[in-house]
């Protein structure tokens, strides 16, 4: 199947958000994609009050992703994209990944891990997905099964197992990798790391630079960065299929040899 990754910097402005996503799917789908991934917060940016952020927020069964979900079907084509959700009688909001799906299917992924690290707070911001059974989310497109995470996440390896463990084949994981010393060179380790070691194909859409890293990309399951974006804002497209999975973990049968489970902390 065709895949496409995204990359685009939001502003406080929704309605602007939406109609560069928008535009990017309608891309993606004239291009041949049967999926595309787009950044982390899409909807709205991060760097702004608790209270502004709060306002943006919408349940996903809002406009944002309504029109997007709609653009989905119309175009017969998956959606996976950032979003910020209501939290029910909390001023704090959800990061959210909502998987929309060609077939009218809308799924969610609330981030597990926030990044209150090299001088952020996002848990000032955010609340974190709860731990309830329910929380990870594998979605299927043509033969593929995208298990959906999200930035941070990248740097937890035992997410990614429990998602393997759900079928995933591939992981789609919107970013928002923010910009600083080394964190270019972590986004590359870590993309091909967690394909390499899972033999899953990874594409990652992240939000540009300057403030963040860019570099949005798709990742083969043998490590190999089939197709990217640098810098600025555009698409990417590879074509990824179920056999050069299978292909990859007969020869590479990591998963076959695990010696540990992974368990909810």
């Amino acid at each position: 199947m065709r895949v496409a990754v995204g990359q685009l910097a939001s502003v406080p402005d929704k309605g602007s958000n939406l109609r560069r996503a928008l535009s990017l799917v309608g891309e993606a789908a004239d291009g041949g994609a049967q999926l595309v991934v787009l950044p982390e917060a899409t909807m709205y940016p991060f760097g702004v009050a608790p209270d502004e952020l709060a306002a943006a927020a919408e349940p996903l069964e809002g406009p944002f992703a309504s029109e997007l979900a709609d653009a989905a079907t119309r175009l017969s084509i998956t959606v996976v994209v950032g979003l910020f959700e209501v939290v029910p009688g909390r001023a704090r909001v959800y990061n959210t990944v909502a998987a929309l799906g060609a077939d009218g299917s809308r799924g969610r992924y609330r981030k597990l891990h926030l990044f209150d690290a090299l001088g952020w707070r996002e848990s000032d911001l955010l609340e974190a997905g709860p731990i309830d059974g329910d929380e990870l989310l594998v979605v299927k497109a043509g033969r593929i099964s995208f298990g959906v995470v999200t930035c941070y996440d990248l740097r937890f390896p035992e997410l990614f197992r429990a998602l393997v463990d759900r079928g995933a084949t591939a992981f789609a994981v919107p970013s928002a990798w923010v910009a600083g010393p080394l964190k270019e060179s972590h986004w590359e380790i870590l993309t091909r790391a967690r394909a390499v070691e899972n033999t899953c194909y990874l594409l990652g859409a992240a939000q540009p630079p300057p403030q963040y890293c860019g570099r949005s990309v798709v990742v083969d399951p043998m490590g190999v960065v089939t197709a990217g974006v640098a810098a600025g804002e555009g698409l990417a497209f590879a074509e990824i299929t179920a056999e050069r999975v299978l292909e990859v973990r007969e020869a590479l049968p990591v998963l076959a040899h695990r010696r540990y489970r992974v368990l909810p902390a």
